[in-house]
């Protein structure tokens, strides 16, 4: 393995051309879309090493100097949602829970963006003990990571044995109130077979479980085509069990088709990324936790904002730099094609 493969490394993004663009104040790009939900990487760390995202040993660390501090992403935070159009912002890592200034940062954005509604992606492990002072912060939503309920299988498919701490995590969450409480789950062969009893689970235990199509962001990079299970796979195997009837997408720019689960008031969405992708609805504009614009996941085009941020530079410059990144965005990932080249940073490295 190469310190490329495990995706700290990355390609910042010439400048763009901007003379075409419109005199909007949003985050439009070339193909007609506006990002309105910002995601935002806090740190590389994980506590598990999924092995569709992480290296056995860990990401290489990010210096600590080099992280945003809870008010330089506030600051962010605050000019995307006053400046730029954004309406939602998720933090993501890594594992955001490896933050113990978690709650600081949450503060720190609702301080600068009254009324932006924050939600949280984690792998639920510890937030039973972190969950007060997070909502306390202002946190509105959480999504949990979560791929089988066979505790061999998450073992052996995290490196780690801690399913109880997972599902720990998650009761608390439903005790504490969240709605909805969303369980996500990477579609992998290994697992498969476990589908159906993970759907069973979420349906008993009342939270919105989606399935997501393995991407080609394995620190690993052993990610194939042709090892994808994609949805139609898994509907198959759902409905050994299930009577699945189609609702489709709640949202055109939402990653999840949904289908209600007969019987039962529950849902299960697929997030078809590779056989069905949804690029040219796509309304998502990244931050890592660097302080780098990421237009697409799948782009190795990163343009750093922190320079600006820590060299006294006015909101509104760092709002034009902003705007100047998306409009270069590219037209989708193109996996589709044979001359794809998979990026640089994996899942963990960007955050998802």
């Amino acid at each position: 393995m190469t310190a490329m493969n495990i995706g700290t490394p990355r390609v910042v993004g010439a400048a763009v051309d901007t003379s075409d663009r419109p005199a909007v104040p949003g985050l439009v790009d070339r193909f007609g879309r506006t990002a309105f939900d910002l995601r935002v990487s806090v740190t590389e760390k994980c506590s598990l090493r999924c092995t569709y995202c992480m290296p056995e040993e860990g990401l290489p660390a990010i210096p600590r100097a080099n992280l945003l501090t809870p008010e330089e992403i506030g600051r962010l935070v605050g000019i995307a949602a006053r400046d730029l159009g954004v309406r939602e912002v998720r933090f993501t890592g890594g594992e955001p829970l490896m933050r113990a200034d978690l709650a600081d940062i949450l503060a720190a954005t609702r301080a600068a963006a009254p009324g932006l509604p924050m939600a949280l992606t984690t792998n639920g492990i510890g937030l039973d003990k972190r969950l007060p002072a997070l909502l306390a912060a202002g946190l509105d939503r959480v999504n949990i990571s979560l791929d089988t309920v066979d505790r061999e299988h998450f073992a052996r498919l995290t490196r780690r044995d801690r399913l109880p701490s997972v599902l720990a995590g998650i009761a608390a969450a439903r005790d504490a109130g969240l709605d909805p409480v969303k369980v996500n789950a990477v579609l992998m062969r290994e697992t498969l077979g476990d589908a159906a009893e993970l759907l069973a689970w979420a349906v008993d235990a009342g939270v919105h479980l989606r399935f997501i199509e393995q991407m080609p962001l394995d620190a690993d990079g052993v990610w194939s085509r042709d090892a994808v299970v994609d949805a139609d796979e898994l509907l198959a195997v759902l409905g050994t069990r299930f009577v699945l009837e189609p609702i489709g997408r709640d949202d055109p720019s939402a990653p999840a088709e949904l289908w209600h689960v007969a019987e039962t008031d529950a849902t299960v969405g697929i997030i078809a990324s590779v056989t069905r992708a949804f690029c040219a609805e796509c309304d998502r504009t990244r931050l890592t936790a660097e302080g780098a614009v990421a237009s697409c996941l799948f782009g190795d085009d990163e343009t750093p904002l922190a320079p600006l941020l820590r060299g006294g530079a006015e909101d509104a410059a760092i709002a034009d730099r902003w705007r100047a990144a998306m409009w270069g965005k590219q037209a989708g990932h193109g996996m589709e094609r044979a001359s794809f080249v998979r990026p640089q940073r994996s899942m963990g490295a960007i955050g998802g």
